[in-house]
């Protein structure tokens, strides 16, 4: 007999050089063997060498989107990335209330690998007010938290105390990623509320880290739609991040994608 189909939704932006949004989160779902679907918010003209073009769709065709998946593939886990807009972002805060979906992973995409930006300005407050509080996981990088909490993060005590802050937003569990931190060792953090943990790894040399947070939150979004805790997850999704980087493509003349089929579970 067949077994349990584990279903995720990524509610994103497309990258047509296939390297982050969309095609990295459905190409992690795959990899851990979860059935990924998806409803696209803007579709991107981009390479390894940057974002060239950016076309958001309408609120209604990201509306449909979702209510056609919701209604008859209904998701165990829920993923966001770019949302670009505030009035984005307000509907599908109301599509999640909507359809009571609880496993939902918000990585709050803001810029691009080459530099550009993937959330209008306005948005940010309409992140922090709508999305926060209904986000199971958070994923932000160093510069991410700064901007969601308005403070300069530097050191290792301060990613926490804006680990703190971001609970306090309403998010349930924050897992901020060490990728833009200094030294040769990159040092990952959950918050639950009461304790800290970290995960820690080398540093890798090389450029080729485009999608490194969407594949590391749809990654976790795969093991939360197969009922694993927040801790499992996140341990999968740093395995799962390192060897794709370390096993890099070397794809594209600037900075090319992850390897999504590194990983073994």
């Amino acid at each position: 007999m067949r077994g349990m189909v584990y279903k995720a939704l990524t509610i994103a932006g497309s990258d047509s050089g296939g390297g982050a949004g969309i095609q990295a989160d459905l190409k992690t779902f795959h990899q851990l063997r979860v059935f990924g679907m998806s409803a696209i918010t803007a579709v991107t003209a981009q390479n390894t060498l940057g974002v060239q073009g950016v076309y958001p769709l309408s609120v209604e065709a990201v509306e449909r989107q979702i209510d056609s998946v919701a209604v008859d593939l209904s998701p165990h886990a829920v993923k966001t990335g770019m949302l670009f807009s505030q009035e984005m972002i307000e509907l599908v805060a109301h599509k999640i209330k909507q359809y009571k979906w609880m496993s939902v992973v918000v990585d709050p995409v803001m810029i691009a690998k080459g530099g550009a930006p993937l959330l209008k300005q306005e948005a940010v407050e309409a992140l922090q007010r709508h999305m926060l509080p209904l986000a199971y996981v958070l994923t932000p990088n160093i510069p991410e938290a700064e901007v969601l909490t308005n403070m300069r993060i530097e050191t290792l005590e301060q990613r926490k105390e804006a680990a703190k802050k971001l609970h306090d937003m309403g998010v349930r569990y924050v897992v901020m990623k060490g990728g833009h931190g200094e030294g040769n060792e990159l040092v990952d953090i959950l918050y639950d509320g009461e304790q800290f943990y970290e995960w820690k790894s080398k540093r890798i040399d090389t450029k080729h880290t485009h999608g490194t947070g969407c594949t590391f939150a749809a990654a976790i979004t795969a093991q939360l739609a197969k009922g694993k805790t927040i801790y499992e997850a996140v341990d999968v999704a740093k395995r799962f991040i390192q060897v794709a980087v370390e096993q890099t493509l070397q794809i594209g003349s600037g900075h090319g994608p992850t390897n999504h089929w590194a990983f073994h579970e």
